[in-house]
């Protein structure tokens, strides 16, 4: 190790802790062009006190900075955000840069596990999102039964789902394809049934808009009609088609979709079960009983199936895996967790994980 910053690891840091360049050129007492500079060239070497600044002022490890490799360029072109018009700059950024140490994190992971599940998704990109969402599930063997767990499913596909910890909901979840290696990050923030509807809204960009742009109205619409579809499949919902459907009907009905009311009204209109009227009153019913905001009797949180079981792997052979990835990283300790389900609550430096993952785990085929 040398004493030269790694550009892409300094820029990521101050991404990470939603820093432009002159509010950390300032919390470490050097001017914006220094700490360009740093950002941009390996040509200055900076004395170890600015080392330690820097360091310090971001909460990162000096070895991180120090570290030759070089962090993945991840564009925000090939980002699908799941909500972009409430969303600041600095929130996108950091938000990127959680997704560059979810790709740092995954890489690490299946150096240690070469046999973790790889990618398996069509390429579905001259395909309508409405059967789009048939040919995936006919893919893999799903049928039209109800999809118990979203997360479990994807892990097993071969998808790589972190999750984050963003204490705002302007970052709802996003997706990307790194090489040929799909990523999900899904905002925990959010409640069980629409982190579930953001997951199957990411999957349809992943399989709709490979290595494309996957932003903008129309892009997010395909996104929006494949995750409805293939949560609720048309078939599954016309079998319950009643001019007499209720608010407290749909309440009910919801859970064998496992989605939100709004979801499924909103699916029962598309697809002819409602009519304009019926579709209109309930839906003044659910913004009555506060449905756009939240959920009446909602399910857990989906987290992941996978990493609790690689943890527990690591934790057999006398690592503490939390500890133990955050070392080999040369990262902050919260950023793992962060990325993973927030399993394991850390309480301070040198603390143990206060949960152990349980045993007998298991992913959805």
């Amino acid at each position: 190790m040398n004493n030269i910053i790694n550009p892409s690891r300094l820029k990521l840091a101050r991404m990470r802790r939603q820093l432009t360049i002159k509010g950390l050129a300032d919390k470490v007492g050097l001017s914006s062009k220094m700490v360009s500079m740093y950002e941009n060239s390996c040509d200055h070497i900076p004395k170890d006190e600015t080392i330690e600044a820097l360091s310090s002022a971001l909460d990162y490890p000096k070895e991180f900075f120090l570290a030759d490799s070089p962090i993945d360029d991840l564009s925000k072109d090939n980002v699908s955000f799941r909500s972009l018009k409430s969303m600041k700059a600095y929130q996108e950024h950091s938000a990127i840069a959680a997704g560059q140490i979810g790709i740092l994190l995954n890489e690490h992971l299946e150096s240690k596990f070469p046999k973790l599940p790889k990618s398996n998704l069509p390429d579905l990109r001259s395909v309508t999102p409405e059967a789009a969402s048939g040919v995936i599930r006919e893919y893999w063997g799903l049928g039209l039964k109800s999809i118990s767990n979203i997360v479990h499913l994807l892990e097993s596909k071969g998808i790589k789902v972190f999750s984050l910890a963003e204490n705002t909901q302007a970052v709802d979840a996003f997706s990307f394809w790194k090489d040929e290696t799909p990523y999900i990050f899904l905002n925990t923030q959010k409640s069980g049934e629409r982190s579930r509807f953001d997951a199957a809204h990411e999957l349809g960009h992943l399989l709709l808009h490979k290595h494309g742009i996957p932003q903008g109205k129309d892009i997010e619409a395909e996104a929006d009609a494949f995750a409805a579809n293939f949560l609720m499949p048309k078939e599954t919902i016309l079998a319950f088609k009643n001019p007499h459907i209720s608010i407290q009907n749909i309440l009910e009905l919801k859970k064998n979709w496992k989605v939100s009311a709004m979801a499924l009204i909103v699916q029962m209109k598309n697809i002819g079960v409602l009519s304009d009227w019926h579709y209109r009153n309930l839906i003044i019913d659910a913004s009555k009983l506060g449905l756009r905001s939240k959920e009446i009797d909602g399910i857990d949180l989906e987290k992941s199936g996978l990493l609790p079981k690689l943890f527990e792997t690591l934790a057999s052979k006398g690592s503490q895996p939390l500890h133990s990835l955050a070392n080999d990283l040369n990262l902050p300790i919260e950023e793992i967790t962060n990325l993973v389900f927030k399993f394991g609550v850390v309480t301070g430096a040198g603390s143990q994980p206060s949960q152990r993952p349980k045993p007998g785990l298991t992913l959805v085929k």
